[in-house]
């Protein structure tokens, strides 16, 4: 199968670099085929504007303007070959470090650019049962995805009554936005928490489990997250219908009963 790791980490010889050299090394040892995005190493551009496509007429609408480089094939060449990358990818791994309790920068641009109107969003047809290929549907149906993560705090600083507030809550834009949006089955994280105090023998460890993680990359279970047109949601408005959670609201009523 096919693995993208899209990696967000200044350093190569941080623990994140580490991590990235394993993972690739155990996914090519089980036979997949691998590329890597190291967006730092690539010199990413982190920012969407104008420079991104051929001038255009009046002020600058990144939708549209990103709808017409797609389909004239007049965008940013970072663009168009981080778009055929996810076209090949089976499965997409998204690595970064949680910084201000989301993604870097660069990451952050990177799917705001690659994720263009008519790529990523903005597909499907519109009507009274079926509100656009999305949270389920889309381009990348079929198609999984993992977030590897490194956070500088401890694991109780994350969990249901930690100061940080709980990971999942923290990920669920990621997950369920990023991810589930445009069509990807969405696997559980790979977190990796309190990275000053990783010793030698914790990194052994810490391999050991991500093999396990990336030995079933392609048979694990997703998130059981909730498909828009599956019949959950009311059409148009896209509220969960009554007789589920009822009550209830918040990021998990978005999960499957």
């Amino acid at each position: 199968m096919n693995v993208l790791i899209v990696f967000a980490h200044p350093e190569p010889q941080s623990l994140n670099g580490a991590l990235l050299r394993s993972a690739v090394r155990q996914l090519e040892a089980a036979g997949h085929s691998v590329q890597v995005s190291d967006l730092y190493a690539m010199g990413f551009k982190a920012t969407l504007d104008a420079e991104d496509f051929p001038p255009g007429d009046g002020p600058f609408d990144p939708s549209l303007a990103s709808l017409e480089g797609l389909d004239s094939g007049e965008q940013h060449p970072q663009i168009s070959a981080e778009q055929a990358k996810l076209d090949w990818a089976d499965a997409l791994i998204l690595q970064f470090p949680l910084w201000w309790f989301s993604l870097p920068a660069i990451l952050k641009g990177w799917v705001e650019r690659v994720y263009a109107y008519g790529f990523a969003y903005g597909v499907g047809e519109h009507s009274d049962q079926h509100w656009g290929d999305r949270y389920g549907e889309g381009r990348m149906a079929g198609k999984r995805a993992m977030l590897l993560v490194t956070t500088g705090g401890w694991e109780s600083h994350y969990s249901a009554r930690g100061i940080n507030g709980p990971i999942d809550d923290l990920l669920f834009p990621i997950h369920h936005g990023v991810l589930h949006y445009p069509g990807f089955d969405v696997l559980p994280p790979f977190l990796v928490h309190r990275t000053s105090r990783v010793d030698e023998a914790r990194f052994a460890q810490i391999e050991a489990q991500l093999g396990e993680r990336l030995a079933s990359l392609f048979s694990a279970a997703p998130i059981p997250f909730r498909r828009q047109n599956g019949g959950d949601y009311a059409i148009p408005a896209l509220e969960l219908k009554p007789e589920h959670k009822p009550g209830a609201g918040g990021f998990g009523i978005h999960l499957a009963d």
